[in-house]
């Protein structure tokens, strides 16, 4: 009669290298694809920030044609609406700048580009190996 509360025998060594050959392919499958998904992510961001940018650069321009609008105003009556104009002008530089500083903080997050969370999982797998080896 067998006891059941027995432990089965080890395996041996050559079926856990086999069983070990037949896991890195799907192990390094899934590493490339967390490393996909997190560039894609740090893309988007990138993405978010350069449009940041487009939209400082457009209001920037309307800056500069509330400043034209102000020269004009100025020489052509000598009244006090230029300095409407002129405070119309200072809000949109005051916005664009805005704007691109915080295109600047979303472009500072995407980057650098590296898949940091697959790089530490691949280490943490490398680290499992070598314990599983010895």
């Amino acid at each position: 009669m067998t006891n059941p509360q027995t432990t089965p025998p080890e395996e041996p060594l050559g079926a856990l290298v086999h069983r070990l050959s037949e896991q890195i392919p799907e192990l390094v499958r899934s590493e490339l694809r967390l490393a996909q998904a997190e560039l894609t992510e740090k893309g988007k961001r990138a993405g978010v920030g350069i449009g940041m940018f487009s939209v400082a650069g457009l209001l920037a321009y309307f800056g500069l044609a509330g400043l034209i609008t102000t020269a004009i105003l100025v020489l052509a009556l000598w009244l006090p609406s230029w300095a409407a104009a002129l405070i119309v002008t200072g809000v949109l530089f005051v916005v664009a700048g805005g704007v691109a500083l915080a295109g600047k903080r979303e472009v500072q997050e995407a980057t650098p580009p590296a898949p940091e969370r697959t790089i530490a999982s691949v280490k943490e797998d490398v680290e499992v190996v070598k314990g599983a080896h010895r």
